[in-house]
């Protein structure tokens, strides 16, 4: 009020022409902002016209090409910009606010990783195993009962499960068979590469929940012999050895009558646990840390049982998955949701990271908090992980968790109708999964 008289006016006065100027700047101001947004768009107007003019005439068909703001509508461009083509600016705002918030993911990624390693990190490590020996004369004819001791050794690897949350398991799979369904996961990811390139709405059909992560996806696995080279119905080339079916000679070393995991998962979830994933995870250098998680909302009961199968050495500049032994319980999964405990609960935590050699698994508990790490852009190298999984029976409704299998297989197979297709393959079936079908859509059986 120091710059207007005082002399003539009156003190409502003054205020009215202060208010004015003030006003008056603020609009000035606002028309400077203006002229600068619609002079930027303009800027990327030109760009895109001269890009525009490397089209071919039927795309352009001579026109002039805007951007639309929000000072252009697109529904009246017509009238506004005659013989222009006026292009949508929303998507590339999502693309932005998806940048924005992938940073902030690994910002809290990283952050999470200094608050794990305040506590030494150490191996995750299979466990040494002392199997009971049966009492003499308990047996028929008093002598001692003839137990499987893969089924006494399932029994006790189920209860560190229950206990950990998480166990690895050693020479799961033989090194010769991982070899060859590490060159068979990764043929498949070039095949699902060359199909999505020029069509990516066809991605679902490959790829599951990790398909947007910088260098990391999970393939969505085919149970035909020749995998992706079968779907729709295509015969499989004669490339593809007649006796060679990789996927099935794992699953069979894996969940055949006398597999290495065959005798836990009847533990865990009986013959009735519903087949509930099938696909392989690979990383490649560059992929970043994940951020700490279950996979799945809490349950009283474990909902899910996991396999992550190395396909080949996987040591710490890989990225292996760290995991948080004993937070698949209620008490610990309320305080990773409760934000004045998460980090205490973090710092605290007993970390194991999964360095594994060729063949070896963990099994875990879905409730259990893990992340896999970042896979380092010069000393590391693609790691590829056979992923599968069996639900819980006595556990009903949606998991709040969609996994990664071909969305022909869901609900439609379990550990029984495993164990028979298996059967079948090792009395000469060739495709033992083929009622089953590609997986691309439900088969009817």
């Amino acid at each position: 009020l120091h710059r207007i008289p005082s002399r003539g006016y009156s003190r409502r006065r003054r205020q009215y022409i202060r208010e004015s100027m003030v006003s008056r700047r603020h609009q000035k101001h606002n028309m400077a902002n203006r002229r600068f947004v619609l002079s930027a768009c303009g800027c990327l107007a030109a760009c895109l016209v001269d890009v525009s003019a490397f089209l071919p005439a039927s795309i352009s068909a001579g026109r002039n090409v805007f951007l639309s703001t929000s000072y252009i509508s697109t529904s009246n461009s017509d009238r506004i910009y005659p013989n222009c083509w006026v292009l949508d600016m929303s998507s590339i705002g999502q693309d932005l606010l998806y940048q924005d918030q992938q940073a902030a993911m690994e910002r809290r990624a990283i952050f999470e990783e200094t608050l794990l390693s305040r506590k030494k990190t150490k191996e995750l490590k299979a466990p040494k195993m002392k199997l009971k020996q049966p009492k003499s004369g308990t047996g028929f004819g008093g002598g001692a009962s003839i137990v499987n001791p893969n089924v006494q050794l399932a029994a006790e690897q189920a209860k560190v499960v229950r206990r950990e949350g998480v166990i690895r398991i050693d020479s799961a799979l033989t090194p010769n068979l991982a070899d060859k369904l590490r060159d068979y996961v990764l043929e498949q990811q070039t095949l699902a590469e060359v199909k999505t390139e020029t069509d990516l709405g066809a991605s679902q059909a490959f790829y599951g929940v990790e398909n947007q992560r910088k260098s990391r996806c999970d393939l969505q696995l085919s149970l035909l012999k020749g995998g992706y080279a079968a779907d729709g119905g295509v015969a499989v080339t004669a490339s593809v050895d007649e006796s060679d079916h990789v996927l099935a000679d794992a699953l069979q070393e894996l969940l055949g009558q006398d597999g290495t995991l065959r005798h836990i998962y009847e533990e865990l979830v009986t013959l009735k646990g519903e087949f509930y994933e099938l696909a392989a995870v690979v990383t490649n250098p560059g992929s970043n840390r994940q951020q700490v998680h279950p996979d799945l909302p809490f349950r009283e009961s474990a909902p899910l049982y996991v396999i992550f199968l190395a396909l080949q050495d996987v040591d710490e500049a890989m990225g292996p998955t760290s995991f948080l032994l004993r937070t698949h319980t209620l008490k610990e999964n309320t305080r990773f949701h409760d934000y004045s405990q998460k980090d205490d609960l973090l710092s605290s935590a007993d970390c194991r990271i999964s360095t594994l050699k060729k063949g070896d698994a963990v099994l875990f508990d879905a409730r259990i908090l893990h992340c896999g790490n970042a896979n380092d852009l010069e000393r590391g190298s693609t790691r590829a992980l056979f992923n599968f999984s069996f639900r819980n029976p006595e556990i009903t409704g949606d998991l709040g968790y969609a996994g990664s299998i071909r969305p022909g297989y869901f609900d439609m197979m379990n550990l029984g109708d495993m164990s028979d297709a298996l059967i079948a393959y090792g009395n000469g079936e060739k495709e033992p999964f083929g009622k089953y079908g590609d997986g691309l859509r439900r088969p009817h059986l």
